[in-house]
């Protein structure tokens, strides 16, 4: 069977989320083209708002991510005293999210593929659901344990499929800060979690976790498909359509529309991927640098900073942990809504460098001043001193963190992937993200029970390899075309 019958075949599984809307009046001729994407279909006039509504609307989806990882730092205590847990029990329900995440990962290239990045969102949004209330009636560590991992599933697919749905929509000079959106909204997830945790129960908060995913399915029907995927699919009238749609009807998309038909006829005529074809640099050097990037964005501790923050400012000596969290949550947001505005104005490469700079520096001064704690005694001016200076450590890296680390991978993963290797070159770094999550999450409680200064050296390490990585292998791309980015791996 041919590449384009296979497309005509399956389209008819891929209508439903295919549909996309109209707000305004138009012509007999646009009329038309938005008949060929259905009678759902979102149309603004100006292709700006078009753009920002869409990327608003899937950011629903990377605040369910954040309020999954910010959910275990505030009910820490709640759990493991309702429930009897040890700290190895719940540092075990902490990441398993991870690994649910995994597994997500590895299906996600393939789902949104199959069914489009509007029909991915959909089906991530029900194991969400299912598992915050699996876990806001646990009465057990298994259901605890099992609505931790339907959560983490969910989570796996949106934190591939929402950044490759901005950066396929996204004008090049807007691809940068919108794209920042998706760290934007997982960092507000993590306020809230933190904010609200300081007013409700655990059982609550995980009823609470369900409303951005019951708020996303409906949205979904509003706004058009991507219109590279529909390309890629074989869809071309529905292609143009969305393209137009998100464009605006008074913008001629000809140049945008035989770009995004060459990119695509180029793909598809070596459609299937072997692994000696990896040899080839336009392929293992875009997945080198979406693996390494993803992997080190995680192994530099963020996870276990945000996770167990309320213990580690404790430990610190900050007498009110759950509060400081809530204050660095909002910091976190602060700084990267910073990142979103400079995307597109100072490149990715120039913040991912200064990101990871400010990030060795910070974490190296917490290592020290929690190596120096321990030496002097409570009562001591000196302990107070460097209890302040560990404090300003961890805020400093979570503000350089939010500055390149956190938004900018996701955006350069989204960008350089090849068509043809997009869903297993993408889905692949995100798995390997996840399962370095997994560790750092997984060891962090154990790692700062041992020693919180040894802890954060160890991070400390990791955060300088990345100024090294960035230095010699990550390439700038701001600017520029998905189409262009692509083509310069050649």
């Amino acid at each position: 069977m041919s590449f384009r019958e296979e497309n005509e075949d399956a389209r008819d599984l891929r209508k439903p989320f295919l549909h996309t809307g109209s707000w305004y009046r138009m012509s007999s001729r646009q009329s038309s083209m938005m008949d060929k994407l259905g009678s759902s279909a979102m149309v603004i006039r100006d292709n700006s708002v078009s753009v920002l509504v869409c990327v608003l609307i899937v950011a629903l989806g990377p605040i369910q991510f954040g309020f999954t990882g910010g959910y275990s730092s505030p009910t820490q205590a709640q759990i493991i005293s309702d429930l009897g847990l040890t700290t190895s029990e719940f540092s075990i329900f902490g990441s398993l999210s991870n690994v649910g995440a995994m597994v997500g990962a590895i299906a996600s290239g393939q789902i949104a593929e199959y069914i489009g990045r509007k029909g991915s969102l959909m089906i991530a949004a029900i194991p969400n659901i299912i598992g915050w209330l699996a876990i806001s009636f646990a009465h057990d560590s298994s259901f605890l344990n099992m609505g931790r991992l339907l959560e983490g599933f969910g989570v796996g697919v949106i934190s591939y499929t929402v950044p490759v749905y901005i950066a396929e929509i996204a004008p090049q000079n807007m691809r940068g800060g919108l794209g920042s959106v998706n760290q934007l909204s997982c960092t507000i997830g993590i306020l809230l979690a933190y904010v609200l945790g300081l007013f409700v129960n655990w059982r609550i908060l995980a009823i609470l976790g369900i409303l951005p995913c019951t708020i996303l399915i409906p949205a979904l029907f509003f706004i058009p498909e991507s219109p590279r995927w529909l390309a890629k699919m074989g869809m071309m009238e529905d292609f143009e359509a969305s393209l137009q749609v998100l464009r605006g009807f008074d913008t001629d998309i000809s140049t945008e529309v035989n770009e995004i038909k060459r990119s695509v006829a180029s793909s598809s005529r070596a459609t299937t991927i072997r692994f000696s074809d990896m040899k080839r640099r336009r392929y293992w050097y875009p997945l080198m640098i979406g693996i390494g990037l993803l992997v080190l964005q995680q192994a530099c501790g963020i996870n276990g900073v945000l996770f167990y923050s309320t213990t580690i400012f404790e430990t610190a000596g900050i007498s009110s942990g759950n509060v400081a969290t809530c204050g660095l949550g909002a910091i976190q947001v602060i700084a990267t809504g910073v990142a979103t505005w400079l995307g597109d104005k100072t490149g990715r490469r120039l913040l991912l460098m200064i990101s990871s700079c400010g990030m060795t520096a910070s974490l190296f001064l917490v290592s020290v001043s929690f190596y120096l704690k321990n030496i002097f005694s409570e009562d001591s001016h000196l302990y107070s001193i460097m209890a302040i200076l560990s404090l300003v450590g961890i805020v400093t890296f979570v503000i350089s963190f939010s500055l390149g680390i956190g938004p900018i991978p996701w955006i350069i993963v989204s960008e350089i992937m090849p068509v043809n290797i997009k869903s297993l070159g993408g889905s692949t770094a995100t798995l390997f993200n996840w399962l370095t999550s997994f560790v750092v999450t997984m060891t962090a409680n154990i790692l700062l029970n041992w020693s919180s200064g040894g802890t954060f050296t160890i991070y400390t390490v990791l955060s300088a390899f990345t100024i090294v990585f960035v230095a010699l292998w990550v390439p700038e791309t701001k600017g520029k075309t998905l189409e262009e980015i692509q083509l310069s791996f050649r």
